[in-house]
């Protein structure tokens, strides 16, 4: 096992701590690290670094108090790039939950580093970071590995579980919603726009799903077909899978920002204190929908659509 070298930071005069950081983070080759040991939490440094190195290193604690602290600061090798959000939600999907505690988005915007996210919001990357390493050290039965399922199950489990809930309860949100605005409208001039922009979000997925079960999905799963059996597969007439999947993630964008402007309106789904049941549940409603759109949309742009790419490419031997 390669041993990594320490450096303790607590016996160098505090002028030229930074200073002898960066001396010792420069002299790293590409694919090396170093630990620093603190007698505090040294997240300004990350900052600093960030902005006078940029995105090349990873940030890992190894021990956070009370009495001291250790880092693992490691150079990014020759061509390898922070994960997207999106890729990280791919590896373990339990890490959503963090990006939507901070309303991070990690399926339309999931191809933004976390850096590149946290920055765009103000946030603080490294609390984030901690919070990951909580999630993924706690127990858990119900994380599904979706990346590892084959295209065909993947697509079937899509339609079956998000399309099947989309239809289901645009309905039922639709009722709520024009009911809260005609009721509630005048003292809740919010509830209108809510209303009007669910309606946007509900017509624009029928089309949406439509062309997706009716020519994505049934040529994804001709490829996967096509894969396992080791027989040709016919070029589409849409030209490359390409061209409807750029179609489908602008349209996955379009829904996600009217989603997120439903999202502020209603204050984060916390209803007015003169809300009466049904404004309650159409909020209930809207954040239960809200909640299965963003994993629906991260199983198509991050898992579905790009190794669908990737096979059409390998069996018709496109570059």
């Amino acid at each position: 096992m390669e041993t990594i070298d320490v450096l303790d930071v607590t016996v160098i005069e505090p002028r030229l701590k930074h200073p002898t950081i960066f001396q010792k983070f420069d002299a790293l080759e590409k694919g090396e690290a170093f630990i620093i040991h603190n007698d505090h939490d040294p997240k300004p440094l990350y900052y600093q670094l960030l902005a006078e190195r940029g995105n090349v290193f990873t940030w890992q604690y190894q021990e956070e108090g009370p009495k001291w602290w250790k880092v693992q600061i490691s150079k990014l090798k020759a061509g390898e790039n922070e994960a997207t959000i999106g890729e990280m939600v791919t590896s373990d999907f339990r890490k959503a939950e963090v990006f939507k505690k901070f309303g991070l988005d990690f399926c339309c915007g999931g191809k933004k580093t976390l850096t590149e996210a946290c920055r765009e919001k103000g946030l603080d990357v490294v609390q984030i970071e901690k919070e990951l390493k909580t999630i993924l050290e706690a127990p858990s039965n119900s994380w599904q590995d979706y990346n590892n399922w084959g295209l065909s199950f993947l697509a079937d489990y899509i339609l079956n579980t998000h399309h099947n809930y989309v239809v289901q309860s645009i309905p039922v949100i639709i009722e709520y919603t024009q009911k809260v605005a005609k009721v509630h409208g005048e003292n809740h001039p919010e509830a209108i726009e809510i209303a009007n922009d669910f309606m946007t979000i509900a017509n624009e997925l029928k089309s949406h799903m439509m062309k997706e079960e009716g020519m994505l999905f049934p040529y994804i799963k001709q490829l996967a077909e096509a894969k396992k059996n080791g027989t040709a597969v016919g070029a589409p007439g849409f030209g490359t899978i390409q061209n409807p999947i750029r179609m489908m993630e602008m349209e996955h964008e379009e829904v996600g920002n009217v989603m997120e402007n439903i999202n502020k309106l209603a204050n984060g789904y916390n209803p007015p204190e003169d809300a009466c049941t049904t404004y309650r549940l159409a909020y209930a409603k809207l954040k239960e929908f809200e909640d299965d759109l963003h994993q629906h949309i991260h199983l198509e742009n991050n898992i579905l659509f790009p190794k669908a790419v990737a096979l059409e490419k390998d069996l018709l031997g496109l570059s």
